[in-house]
């Protein structure tokens, strides 16, 4: 591994030394006491199979026979867990011809950031992430299995199933999402018409026929957001079996990953001769080879959220600072939109994941000192087809279908990775700029104040806003209202840089997974709630954005303003929101996750 990465990773153990041993000691207290159902009785046994047929009571009896806990986001609102619905089936079938069982152990609520997009619901979508990890703990927490299989694909879902899970990481694991939806109308396409709807030039007739055709079928949304950049780094982990992770829902051929999954997690319990479990997957060096992925691929910046309670749940203690640091180490090997014009299905066609970690794990950027699905190290992680239904697994290409969207480690697009930390006496937040034109990483402009999105949209409609200005958006955080997205403000600031404003977003909330060409400086912290130094700032204050140096900061002595207070609360009730208060009050700055659990 190259020195700039092992140095992180050396970092990052020392850190988490006594936190990892800690949770890998409690993971062998749970391995000692055998088969989980050992422990059950017979009156806790037989609740737990009664539904069962005579063959898998039989099994469950036993001590020799494999129970799998299936745990599902399966609703069928959204496209990319619809396909979930059949999935418990294909494993139970797949279980019994390995002679073992699976229970569909629970389901996890799974809520959709593009339909909550702008709305009082997306307020409660951060929080989603605890409630799935609480909800997956609860489906597991019979101590009926011997291994697990989660089925998810979106935003908070996958994080927070693998957190929930690691609780359980005596056992394996493996993750299964839906695939992506073939591709509809182009990303840029669907980014132009969005403009010309904000702007005025074409009516909702036209924005509603250009987003159906963009999200028209079940599976994935294909543009690298959030959604697919989570299956990137389930794969790089080796949670996924090889080159599965953008195989289209309703093939054969993810039937046959299904299947597959189901028996390679067989072969991973305790009672088969090659146990892998969960926690032994789940490394430093693991974390390490996901974040190189993160930053290779230009993913998505809500993972700079997820990834601070993914790893502290296996004990391991990773900063914004070794996220930035690998950003650093690591260059831009993909341009998938928002960073570039193909989506995730062209991305898969020119070779996808496996083509890249195979160019990263040639020039020294992936640790091999890690546990798979598949055993030892990464050579396993190639592409996979399918023949007379058996899923079979072939070496990755050695070239690029596409440079145009997928490139060599010897020949990226760019020399890092595109995310930043940003630290200034406005406080400490990040900035994705892979998809930023680089005439635009540094904004010096004054301060236009709001405190929600609806102002923000009312002065741009009213024509406030044809100014070079960067927005703060302030009481955005997790404590203020749950830090939603604030993607809806998008299509206005692409318009205002368009025509040829220098403008930008600072905010203590979040963007979307599809950030774009707009620089925003996010997860400011501390919060506007808090007293944080974006409630002291005024109209007019001129800021400075500056993503090459890391530098945010305004040219006025905070010290001497008292800070703004939140005076409308209408945020903080409708569509549930009143429900989460509590969650509200307790979740960590979003440079430190956003948790309310970790």
């Amino acid at each position: 591994m190259r020195i700039e990465l092992q140095i992180i990773l050396n970092r990052i153990r020392e850190r988490s030394k006594a936190s990892r041993e800690a949770y890998l000691a409690r993971m062998a207290a749970q391995t000692a006491s055998g088969p989980n159902r050992r422990a059950l009785s017979c009156g806790n046994l037989a609740h737990g199979f009664a539904a069962c047929s005579a063959d898998d009571k039989d099994k469950l009896q036993g001590e020799t026979s494999a129970n799998l806990g299936i745990v599902t986001a399966y609703n069928d609102m959204l496209s990319a867990h619809q396909p979930l619905k059949d999935y418990p089936d294909m494993i139970k079938a797949a279980a019994r011809e390995a002679g073992a069982a699976a229970q569909v152990a629970g389901a996890v609520p799974a809520m959709c950031d593009g339909v909550t997009q702008g709305q009082p619901g997306m307020d409660l979508s951060l929080a989603s992430r605890d409630v799935i990890a609480l909800s997956t703990a609860i489906a597991l927490s019979h101590n009926m299995f011997d291994g697990a299989i989660l089925l998810g694909t979106c935003d908070k879902i996958v994080p927070g199933l693998f957190i929930g899970a690691l609780a359980f990481g005596h056992m394996p694991m493996a993750f299964l999402p839906a695939g992506p939806m073939p591709s509809g109308l182009p990303n840029l396409e669907k980014a132009r018409v969005r403009q010309e709807y904000a702007a005025g030039k074409v009516g909702r007739e036209a924005l509603m026929a250009a987003e159906s055709a963009s999200y028209h079928s079940p599976g994935t949304c294909t543009f690298y957001g959030t959604a697919n950049t989570n299956q990137m780094i389930l794969e790089f982990m080796g949670l996924q079996l090889p080159g599965t992770t953008f195989v289209p829902p309703y093939t054969d051929h993810r039937a046959a990953v299904v299947g597959e999954t189901a028996r390679q997690v067989l072969r991973r319990t305790v009672l088969s001769k090659t146990p892998i479990p969960f926690c032994e997957v789940v490394s430093e060096a693991a974390i390490l080879n996901a974040l190189v992925g993160l930053m290779a691929t230009g993913g998505s910046t809500n993972l700079f959220l997820h990834f601070l309670p993914m790893a502290a749940a296996a004990g391991i203690q990773i900063t914004i600072e070794d996220m930035s640091d690998v950003s650093d180490a690591v260059p831009l090997l993909a341009k998938v939109y928002p960073n570039g014009m193909a989506d995730v299905n062209h991305m898969d066609a020119a070779g996808g994941l496996p083509f890249l970690m195979k160019s990263l794990r040639s020039e020294g950027y992936l640790s091999e000192e890690v546990k798979t699905l598949m055993g030892e190290g990464l050579e396993a992680y190639g592409h996979t087809s399918t023949f007379n239904g058996v899923l079979g697994v072939m070496p990755a290409s050695e070239q690029s279908g596409d440079e145009a969207i997928l490139r060599p480690a010897t020949h990226p697009f760019a020399p890092t990775g595109g995310l930043k930390v940003l630290r200034g006496n406005l406080g400490e937040g990040v900035i994705k700029v892979s998809a930023v034109d680089p005439v635009h990483h540094k904004v010096i402009a004054p301060a236009k104040i709001f405190e929600s999105q609806q102002a923000f949209l009312d002065a741009f409609k009213a024509g406030a806003l044809h100014c070079d200005h960067i927005a703060v958006l302030r009481f955005q955080g997790p404590k203020s209202n749950g830090m939603p997205e604030l993607h809806k403000l998008t299509p206005s600031l692409g318009v205002l840089q368009g025509l040829g404003y220098q403008v930008a977003l600072l905010t203590d909330g979040r963007m979307s997974g599809a950030s774009g060409k707009v620089p925003a400086a996010i997860h400011m912290s501390p919060e506007a709630k808090e007293g944080g130094p974006l409630a002291k700032l005024h109209d007019g204050d001129m800021i400075t954005l500056d993503a090459a140096k890391g530098e945010i900061s305004v040219e006025v002595d905070l010290e001497t303003r008292a800070p703004a207070r939140k005076t409308d609360t209408s945020d903080e009730y409708l569509m549930g929101r009143e429900l989460f208060a509590n969650i509200r009050a307790a979740m960590t700055p979003g440079t430190a996750g956003g948790s309310f659990i970790l």
